[in-house]
């Protein structure tokens, strides 16, 4: 009976990780703006994998396995939205037409204020 319910959780955390992939690919595709894609990917990939490494330790028996994933989903923690900022100080700095789009924004909020 524990090994059917096991089963289960770890389905419905594999569904999860998936769906979040799915809406980071879906958010990469949509946005225009790459700051906005860079968010999408990043939130979806961390979360998509968390859900995916905590189904398998649910899934697993052997303790080290399980202190193993755990380390896995704390390095992953650490290095993609460090990479994902490194990222967008790329962008930030080496784009040109990135100031023009902020101006546009506010443009558009002071239009927005004054009505």
């Amino acid at each position: 009976m524990i090994g059917w319910i096991r089963f289960a959780i770890t389905a419905v955390l594999i569904i999860a990780g998936l769906l979040f992939f799915i809406s980071a690919v879906a958010g990469c595709w949509r946005f225009d703006f790459v700051m906005n894609r860079m968010h999408a990917a990043g939130i979806g990939d961390t979360a998509g994998l968390f859900f995916i490494v905590i189904a398998l330790m649910v899934g697993s028996n052997a303790p080290m396995d399980i202190l193993k994933l755990a380390l896995l989903v704390v390095f992953m923690w650490f290095t993609s939205p460090t990479s994902s900022h490194m990222l967008a100080q790329i962008e930030y700095y080496t784009n040109p037409h990135l100031y023009s789009h902020v101006e546009r924004e506010i443009s558009e909020e002071a239009e927005d204020a004054e009505c």
